[in-house]
């Protein structure tokens, strides 16, 4: 399991040594650990650092590519720093994938990004919605046809603590686990949610299945607790990254950090064969999409 985690000691944002591992790494499903990057945080902007400028309505603060901010609460002073040092962290997180994965430039999209004030281990939620459980990321209201979710984390904690996640076992295995016991896909029962407006789109198989997963491995406490797992933790500073549908990943403890999400076209990969699409493509022997 030790493999899973791939340290890059690299001390910039950029670099003009990238190298076909590290994409070929991220493309296996392991999380590429940035020890060495910096992202200094000036005194104004550590009044951000409360569990108090969440709106308890929002799960997170988010920032969208028009540089609207949600879920935050505060004057105009307040929500207009936080949107920029969350821009901040956007425009250092688009120049460290463009610059060490350079194969993905040209194909990416930008999601928004997310400041994530709250301690983990105080968040009460529904099983389905706790991320201390291990999961692979899906989404039942956006089906997404096997593209990828590419995200960058960044730990931000001004107290020097860190932000424990635990690392499960590889993709593949998963699929062998669950995939046999998912619930039979229905193209109808896919077509009502949509009309319904459950989904922004009709679900394919593909989705019903990353569904299954994320909903399996979060409701089996004995996977939970006894399968092939690591705890990882990130110190204060450290920046990661991962295709994020692939990782088996869990948030255990920690407060304050910012992510964000890139899409991916599963076409533009370097290796499509390593996709989530693929594999469950092979294991199912049907076109899923």
């Amino acid at each position: 399991m030790n493999n899973q985690i791939i340290e890059v000691n690299h001390p910039e944002w950029t670099t003009h040594i990238a190298q076909d591992k590290w994409v070929t790494d991220l493309e296996a499903g392991k999380v590429l650990h940035f020890t060495s990057l910096e992202f200094p945080v000036p005194a104004f902007e550590l009044d951000f650092f409360t569990s108090e400028i969440r709106n308890p309505k929002s799960r997170n603060i988010s920032l969208d590519a028009s540089g609207n901010l949600k879920g935050a609460v505060g004057n105009e002073e307040v929500q207009a720093g936080l949107g920029l040092m969350m821009e901040r962290f956007r425009t250092q997180a688009q120049a460290l994938v463009n610059s060490y994965f350079p194969c993905y430039k040209d194909y990416l999209s930008v999601a928004p990004t997310s400041f994530r004030p709250m301690q983990i281990e105080t968040r009460n939620q529904s099983w389905r919605a706790d991320d201390k459980r291990l999961h692979v990321d899906a989404f039942p209201s956006r089906p997404n046809y096997g593209e990828r979710i590419l995200r960058v984390f960044i730990n931000v904690n001004p107290d020097n603590v860190a932000r424990v996640w635990r690392v499960g076992e590889p993709f593949e295995a998963i699929v062998e686990r669950f995939i046999p016991q998912a619930a039979p896909y229905s193209a109808w029962r896919a077509r009502a949610l949509n009309i319904a407006g459950v989904t922004k789109s009709f679900r394919s198989e593909y989705d019903h299945l990353m569904l299954q997963l994320h909903d399996a491995m979060k409701r089996d406490l004995d996977y939970q607790r006894n399968s092939p797992q690591l705890t990882v933790p990130f110190p204060a500073g450290s920046v990661w990254a991962c295709f994020s549908d692939q990782v088996s990943h869990a948030a255990m403890s920690g407060q304050y950090m910012m992510e964000q999400t890139f899409h991916l076209p599963v076409s533009n990969q370097y290796d499509t064969n390593a996709s989530p699409l693929a594999i469950l493509r092979n294991f199912t022997g049907r076109e899923l999409i």
